[in-house]
């Protein structure tokens, strides 16, 4: 017998619906929701959750599977209880690091290594945003999101 929790979180893509399953030892399955079924982006994270839960399943510790979600950007980031959340493999960690942390509601702050620059991601060479101005620009390429 499984229990779980939803969690809804904020995303450059909108809303995903995270739901955490627990039997009596630890966290067992990870199933996600983005907006309408069918789309490529629904596609992915189907596969990223079932990916998950199988590691879960096999024995691979939650907290190993944060470390290497964590982080992962997307051009679209967002914002959420003052959080930057830069792609939705990054909203699915945040979930999970929640749970693997207990559920006293305070999750452990790690550095995962990230990048200081939250500005996201140029979708057309890759390189950090910056902020100037009230506008995103790349001082790669010259790109530029007002």
């Amino acid at each position: 017998m499984t229990s779980g929790i939803t969690e809804r979180v904020t995303t450059g893509c909108g809303y995903i619906y995270v739901t955490v399953n627990s039997d009596e030892r630890s966290i067992f399955e990870v199933f996600s929701t983005l907006g309408k079924s069918g789309g490529c982006a629904s596609a992915q994270l189907e596969s990223i959750c079932r990916l998950i839960s199988m590691a879960l399943r096999a024995g691979v510790d939650a907290a190993s599977i944060v470390h290497q979600l964590r982080g992962i950007r997307c051009p679209s980031i967002a914002w959420e209880e003052g959080k930057s959340i830069l792609s939705c493999a990054d909203a699915i960690a945040s979930v999970l690091e929640k749970h693997t942390t207990g559920y006293d509601g305070k999750p452990k702050l790690e550095d995962y290594g990230l990048a200081k620059n939250l500005a996201g991601q140029c979708p057309e060479c890759g390189n950090l945003l910056t902020y100037q101005e009230g506008c995103f620009i790349c001082q790669g390429c010259g790109y530029t999101k007002c």
